[in-house]
């Protein structure tokens, strides 16, 4: 074909004429060309790979492109950095310098004995007391970590799953402390139980009391916390513990499902609650595929949502969260992960995040210092001031690599939600082993790649250092945190009334072997200063705590 000849229009006419000879000369490198997740990508996308009926416009259904007419020029995402450690004092001077720094919303990472439901002095709780976030005790922690932060003011959102709706009543005191009505407290907890059972493991009861306390929590914010959040349905977890994109989105959304006909079968109407669901998902470092990953969640839940019954068109949109990917960020040369969390902030931008929180780059270390958890809030800054990403509605929309990948996405995840619903849904496929085996498959095909090489990951298997690198200045827990922490514990103990604490657990013990509202009773037990611990032990009582069933 000579210059000024017409050129091919269509892609087989292109791969015959004009590829198929290059590739002859010059061929391609081999095992590269795939998505993080496996998905084949070609040469080239063009215009077959896009579907017009399916992309719309922003506000509008199928909300492929988001779920407001202006997304980021309107309102920027809220840049809610995650943190907590060691007292509720330390975590409370952590939240007010990011506040001070410019963040715009508070999520607490809460230590594992809280995240188990364990009181600081018990036990399982030794060694562990404030290591991985705040521990949190009773309503006077939690006191402690908001003091001087007015809660009308900022949203907070609590990590936070088996005892999330004991955390949701100790927020809505601390808010009638400030003197807050419950209807100006705004938030979400993530209360999602059931990605705990396959992918992270801080479980308490058994699925079916964890359903009736989820829903028992839809129903107390929609009629006492309007502007709270009662789940934030997790694919993070998920993703982290080495799922596809794909996977994230079905496994995330089944469990979406489960929630919304365990309430339906409570007796809520669904667009009640279904406009207060959140949900939160992983960005990873496949730039393309993550903004697609995005989209397709977006446009997969509006459908199924539609197929409910929902009517109200807030049902319908999929709003989310996004953190950067923790599995990503590595321990060799750490200051790269600058670089990795810049570009996995970057995507959920460009894939419409309504929240975002950008891991530090020392997280691989050690909990972030505050230099790394500034520099993290700095690079979502540079993103929203300096980028352009947030001057325009989708700016990757109509892009024929992000549409073919936006399709791939969302028929992968519609044939899992299928596959789950078969098996009698979320519940049924947790505790039949297949949610965990697909997710320990794709790992596992992961783990194999970067340890032949076809998987770079720089610094680990390539570019790596010469010599070791000196490590930055990390982060260290107090020795005497715990010993702190189980004073101020005994001394409470002490000083409050037994009494109303007595009743209150006894009458938390009553309803849970019968009808009523748990979180109604649990509000009283909360008030009189029962703990964590105490109360969870009542639930623990009735329910048992769930011991799940081996998978392979």
């Amino acid at each position: 074909m000579s210059v000024g000849e017409e050129r091919p229009h269509d892609r087989s006419t292109w791969q015959k004429e004009t590829l198929g000879p290059w590739l002859k000369r010059a061929p391609e490198r081999q095992d590269e060309f795939t998505t993080l997740s496996g998905i084949s990508l070609p040469v080239v996308a063009d215009e077959e790979d896009v579907q017009p009926d399916k992309i719309g416009y922003p506000g509008n259904y199928p909300y492929t492109r988001g779920i407001f007419p202006t997304m980021h020029r309107g309102r920027l995402w809220t840049m809610r950095q995650y943190a907590g450690f060691g007292s509720a004092d330390e975590t409370n001077r952590r939240f007010r310098f990011l506040l001070d720094q410019g963040q715009t919303g508070l999520s607490v990472a809460f230590d594992l004995p809280t995240q188990m439901g364990y009181d600081s002095d018990h036990p399982m709780a030794r060694g562990e007391v404030g290591k991985v976030g705040v521990a949190i005790d009773s309503v006077e922690d939690l006191q402690r970590l908001f003091h001087g932060i007015p809660l009308e003011k900022v949203t907070t959102s609590m990590t936070i799953n088996a005892p999330a709706a004991i955390l949701l009543l100790m927020y809505q005191e601390v808010g009638r402390k400030q003197g807050v009505a419950p209807d100006k407290l705004g938030g979400t907890i993530q209360n999602d139980v059931l990605k705990e059972y396959t992918a992270r493991g801080t479980y308490i009861l058994p699925p079916a009391a964890s359903l009736r306390l989820v829903t028992d929590t839809f129903r107390y914010c929609s009629e006492r916390l309007p502007r709270f959040h009662a789940i934030s349905i997790s694919g993070y977890h998920i993703r982290e513990a080495g799922s596809t994109a794909p996977q994230e989105v079905a496994f995330t959304l089944a469990n979406a499902i489960a929630y919304v006909e365990a309430a339906q079968a409570a007796g809520l109407a669904i667009d009640s609650f279904a406009p207060r669901l959140s949900f939160f998902f992983n960005a990873q470092s496949d730039l393309f595929e993550e903004a697609a990953k995005f989209r397709a969640a977006r446009r997969l839940w509006a459908r199924l949502m539609a197929e409910r019954g929902a009517k109200d068109p807030r049902s319908l949109q999929l709003r989310f969260h996004a953190q950067t990917a923790g599995s990503a960020l590595t321990a060799q040369q750490p200051e790269v992960n600058i670089a990795r969390v810049t570009l996995q902030a970057l995507a959920a931008v460009l894939g419409g995040a309504q929240s975002l929180h950008t891991n530090a780059y020392d997280e691989a270390l050690a909990l972030p210092t505050e230099h790394s958890a500034l520099l993290a809030l700095r690079s979502q800054q540079v993103i929203a001031y300096e980028t352009g990403a947030a001057d325009v509605v989708d700016p990757l929309g109509g892009s024929y690599l992000v549409e073919r990948l936006t399709n791939r996405i969302e028929e992968e995840a519609e044939a899992l939600i299928d596959e789950i619903q078969a098996l009698g849904g979320a519940v049924a496929a947790i505790e039949a082993g297949f949610v965990q085996r697909k997710i320990q498959d794709a790992a596992y095909r992961y783990q194999q790649e970067v340890e032949q090489g076809r998987r770079k990951v720089v610094g680990v298997n390539a570019f790596q250092a010469a010599e070791e690198q000196e490590r930055p200045p990390l982060l260290r827990i107090g020795s005497d945190v715990e010993a702190r922490q189980l004073e101020r514990l005994a001394e409470l103990r002490r000083r409050r009334d037994p009494d109303p604490v007595a009743r209150a657990l006894d009458a938390l013990e009553q309803v849970a072997r019968g009808q009523g509202s748990l979180l109604e009773t649990l509000g009283v037990a909360v008030a009189a200063k029962a703990t964590l611990g105490e109360m969870v032990d009542r639930l623990v009582a009735v329910y048992g705590r769930y011991r799940p069933k081996e998978t392979v």
